[in-house]
């Protein structure tokens, strides 16, 4: 569906994005992640064909960003974070004003319209002036804008930015109902947003693709949290000669247990390991109280690439 090689934009002698290159298939929905400046609207610019990039190519849905662009673009849809639309027009006026942008024929404009308005739930909506709108509803005007024309690609700038938790939910549905069809890109901030709605995460550094991972290898932590009763001394000794093993932290805890955070080999796996720790235990003559897998969620990961990275 997407395939970005290489994609470097200077500004002057600063890379706002340095040589990023990533695939993505059919109907992901995709969460780009990094700080502010990390490089994310730069990509998304470049990728909806508003901002040329300096070295690399866009290639979408076959059609190369810098051959046709006008042939590319017919498969995208937009939404900035800032959404230029036009408060005094009603929401369907502005709907057909895009879809005649967009290059949709007359005779099928209206069919269009009312497709994109069911897909928001703004049927209701479709002649009240957008100037009235709450900002969830906004969004969803500008959701409808961007899935004008049935698009096979969908880039969303921080699309729940401003809206409370019901009106989030709402936005995670529709973005689920949308990915039936399309492929999304999703930029935010927020990380419960990408857990809920993302099956894989890019995250930018300082312009470089610093981590292209599914969200449940992700989440697959390779590390055991193991407490046992303190007065074993060779219980470390047999759990760092465990095959599966890499290394180990302990110490002793205010409760008076030992606590051993136990980091696994990547190709171990997680019940065979866990199982040979609880021997070691049982070898050891330690009481087992507790063996869990040790929770990676993308918070930690996050903090995890920017902490390696300075």
């Amino acid at each position: 569906m997407i395939e970005v090689q290489s994609l470097t934009r200077l500004y002057g002698k600063n890379a706002a994005v340095d040589d990023v290159s990533f695939t993505i298939g059919n109907h992901e929905i995709v969460g780009l992640l990094g700080h502010n400046g990390a490089g994310k609207t730069t990509i998304m610019k470049m990728l909806s064909g508003y901002l040329e990039p300096t070295r690399g190519s866009i290639i979408i849905d076959g059609i190369s960003l810098s051959n046709d662009a006008r042939s590319a673009q017919k498969h995208l849809g937009y939404l900035p974070e800032n959404l230029p639309i036009y408060p005094e027009m009603m929401v369907a006026d502005y709907l057909d004003y895009v879809a005649t942008l967009k290059g949709i024929p007359a005779v099928k404009r209206l069919g269009a319209v009312r497709e994109v308005l069911s897909a928001t739930d703004l049927t209701q909506q479709a002649l009240d002036p957008i100037s009235i709108l709450s900002r969830g509803y906004r969004q969803r005007v500008g959701v409808a804008q961007a899935i004008l024309g049935e698009p096979n690609l969908l880039i969303l700038d921080e699309p729940t930015n401003g809206l409370d938790p019901n009106q989030t939910e709402h936005m995670r549905q529709l973005i689920k109902r949308l990915a039936r069809r399309t492929t999304i890109i999703l930029s935010t901030h927020i990380m419960q947003e990408v857990d809920a709605v993302c099956s894989r995460v890019l995250m930018l550094r300082n312009g470089r693709l610093a981590l292209d991972q599914n969200l449940t290898d992700l989440h697959n932590s390779k590390t055991l949290l193991l407490r046992a009763s303190a007065g074993a001394p060779s219980l470390a000794a047999y759990l760092e000669q465990l095959a599966d093993v890499a290394s180990l932290q302990s110490f002793v805890a205010a409760d008076g247990l030992m606590h051993f955070d136990i980091h696994l080999n990547p190709n171990a796996n997680i019940d065979t390991a866990a199982n040979s720790v609880a021997h070691c235990v049982i070898q050891a003559g330690a009481e087992l109280y507790q063996l869990q897998v040790s929770a990676h969620d993308l918070d930690q990961v996050f903090r995890e690439v920017y902490d390696n990275g300075n």
